[in-house]
């Protein structure tokens, strides 16, 4: 074996090897969050004891500020938000209450009078915000998260989208663990892809990697990731850090350019809430031409980013994924040994399924680990492609072409 070979395949073993060892650094990591989850479950005393003090001082006729500001910014969701609006109508109660406000951004379906209906049947505050009414008619969900920051009430936020569905106990998981950890300033929440086909199952696997990694980062203090569709801060730290400014003209990255920030001016105050009360579900895209889309849209933020620790493991991530189809290339022209390529591969497919396996568990979904093999071989050239994609900064979105022109 000549020296060019043997530097090509000790290169596809030694990238998959560093791969493998943060893999297992971050099993551990997950495994520990969903230890701290059930920490805080066996703690609810004292929420109930405040929701009890809640009822009292309503029975009295005192007008108590919310605990949380839900947040929804919706655009044509009239199909969808209704069902959320149920899930809503079923939150479990908590100190203060909750209020809702939803933001419309600028639909032309039946969203806002959805909304205005709510305002009459739901059981607690609802608030609709239009932003076509507002100076200048800003569009995009920054705009409406920061509209509704402007008015909401509670000093706590909790941010979902119209198109998900939250089960009974969501505002209250998040209740329990503001009230018991009183250091924490911004916590992120699970999400699950729902759907049936091979389509949808590698999309709420590749997903559930992200989750996993996003918890496993914020578990080692060094946080890479989250998910606008489930997550909540305090509404007076989104000021203090001035909110999105330096980002203002990135349509994505509503949550993770926040999350770096209030990192790096509250060191140790992110937390993730590993409890299944807590697990947001929402539809995968039905067609490879939207995922594609909604996949160039996340990747566009990258380039963005002002912390290093997300920005070096979407390299690993990326390089070790191309290890398979770069290491088949140069086996073909017999630059790299057929054992070292089968080799490094199998590192990878053994480090997945080990961090896998735990987050899909959690998750309810652990037939989803069979197909970890399938979404490795073509995940290579899918990050490559929708990364190229979204370094470009422009794409359409809810009928809108956003980004660079």
């Amino acid at each position: 074996m000549g020296s060019v070979v043997w530097t090509a395949t000790l290169a596809l073993l030694g990238l998959n090897g560093a791969y493998l060892w943060q893999m297992v650094r971050f099993r551990g990591a997950w495994e520990r969050q969903v230890a701290l989850g059930e920490e805080v479950k066996k703690k609810p005393l004292a929420i109930e004891v405040a929701v009890a003090a809640t009822e009292a001082s309503r029975a009295s006729g005192e007008n108590e500020t919310p605990g949380f500001s839900i947040i929804v910014a919706a655009r044509n969701e009239a199909d969808n938000l209704p069902h959320l609006l149920h899930d809503l109508q079923r939150q479990k109660p908590i100190s203060g209450g909750v209020e809702l406000i939803i933001v419309d951004d600028h639909s032309t379906d039946n969203t806002a009078n959805i909304v205005s209906q709510a305002e009459q049947d739901l059981p607690f505050p609802v608030r609709l915000v239009r932003l076509a009414q507002l100076p200048g008619a800003p569009t995009g969900k920054k705009a409406a998260v920061q509209a509704a920051l402007q008015v909401a009430r509670a000093p706590w936020v909790l941010l979902t989208d119209a198109d998900c569905r939250v089960p009974a106990g969501w505002v209250q998981a998040y209740a329990e663990l503001a009230a018991a950890d009183a250091t924490a300033r911004f916590i992120s929440g699970p999400i699950l892809l729902t759907g049936t086909g091979w389509l949808a199952t590698l999309q709420g696997l590749e997903l559930a990697g992200l989750v996993g990694v996003g918890a496993a980062s914020i578990g080692l203090n060094r946080p890479t990731m989250c998910n606008g569709a489930n997550l909540a801060y305090r509404r007076a730290d989104f000021f203090a850090v001035n909110g999105y400014q330096g980002n203002e003209a990135v349509p994505s990255g509503d949550d993770e350019f926040l999350l770096h920030k209030l990192h790096a001016t509250f060191p140790g105050s992110i937390r993730f809430l590993a409890q299944e009360a807590a697990l947001v579900r929402t539809a995968a895209q039905p067609t490879v031409h939207q995922l594609l889309r909604q996949r160039v849209r996340w990747a566009s933020k990258w380039r963005h980013y002002q912390t290093a620790a997300p920005q070096r493991l979407a390299v690993l991530v990326l390089l070790s994924n191309l290890t398979f189809p770069v290491g088949v290339g140069l086996w073909g022209v017999g630059v790299a040994s057929g054992v070292g390529l089968l080799s490094a591969w199998a590192l990878k497919l053994l480090a997945d399924i080990l961090f896998l396996r735990p987050v899909l568990r959690f998750l309810g979904q652990p037939q989803w680990l069979w197909w970890v093999p399938v979404l490795q071989l073509a995940y290579g050239p899918y990050a490559l492609a929708t990364g190229l994609l979204g370094l470009r900064g422009s794409y359409e979105w809810k009928d809108r072409r956003l980004g660079a022109k």
